[in-house]
């Protein structure tokens, strides 16, 4: 997909006006009163959030706004002073980071945590769920676990190749550069088979050639039945993927909707756009460029 198409995008999220906390008609998330403070700064004050399934949903704001502390609290990486939360109806409140995951929602990190002295096949096998050789007794047995484990090598392969990292397979995750660290993060995810993908933040740090791989593989996952939840700065991105656009500022959410007509909320442009309203941040960090010169080569 060229950078310059646009993607067909999920329409009929929401109940009646888009405004922070509006209903929608088929949320997998379902965020109510959750807050969460630092000595006397309020980090996170969110009232209520829904995050509509089957959608890409973006979540921006600038810097300090909580993004990536309400991911944090989402996921079970946090605890929060106050609030509740539900997947598919199900209560996370109190629930540790690998329940969370194993339950089918799983996230990738700002700064990427591959482990740099494994190598990447062994990193993706990791991601495994309900491995028998995890067990202290079965381990010592490989009769109990041999079969399993091949199978799961076959899985972390195709996705290698999927991503384009099958070649770096023997190579420790140290030797990756930061775009192939975000990509093997995304891949090694995808091993729990989730329902929802939460990425903070996917883009930051990767080289330009490589932003219109990570694109492609964002919509790929929702047009594999996944649901995506993803922080990012680059409004040309947030333009480009996303059905729908939740807007943070100072722990609260202040806009939601489709992002064409969200950007141009004058809560926005104040909290976020600024003296850029009008303009894609992607060409101002010369990312846009970048992309289109590739193409024309």
């Amino acid at each position: 997909m060229s950078s310059n198409e646009t993607p067909q995008k999920a329409t009929g999220l929401h109940v009646g006006k888009a405004e922070p906390g509006c209903k929608k008609t088929d949320p997998m998330l379902v965020i109510d009163h959750v807050k969460k403070s630092f000595g006397g700064l309020t980090a996170v004050d969110v009232e209520h959030l829904e995050i509509p399934k089957n959608a890409i949903t973006a979540l921006i704001g600038p810097n300090g706004a909580g993004k990536t502390t309400l991911f944090n609290l989402l996921t079970g990486f946090d605890t929060p002073d106050t609030g509740t939360w539900s997947f598919e109806g199900t209560s996370l409140s109190g629930v540790p980071s690998f329940k969370v995951a194993q339950m089918g929602q799983v996230r990738t990190f700002q700064l990427t945590k591959a482990l740099s002295l494994l190598t990447v096949l062994d990193n993706m096998k990791l991601g495994a769920k309900d491995q028998a050789g995890e067990g202290i007794f079965k381990s010592l047995f490989p009769r109990f676990w041999k079969k399993q484990d091949a199978e799961i090598e076959v899985k972390a392969m195709e996705l290698l190749k999927r991503f384009k990292l099958d070649t770096k397979k023997e190579d420790f995750a140290a030797s990756l550069s930061g775009g192939q660290r975000k990509l093997l993060e995304m891949a090694r995810a995808l091993m729990t088979d989730p329902v929802l993908v939460m990425l903070d933040e996917p883009m930051a740090g990767v080289n330009p050639a490589l932003t219109q791989s990570l694109l492609e593989h964002v919509l790929n996952l929702k047009n594999d039945g996944m649901t995506v939840l993803f922080v990012e700065h680059d409004m040309h991105m947030v333009r480009h993927i996303a059905d729908w656009v939740v807007v943070m500022a100072e722990g609260k959410v202040v806009a939601e909707g489709p992002p064409d007509t969200v950007m141009k909320e004058q809560a926005v442009i104040d909290a976020y756009l600024g003296a850029h309203q009008d303009t894609d941040l992607g060409v101002i960090t010369g990312r846009i460029d970048t992309i289109n010169e590739e193409e024309s080569k």
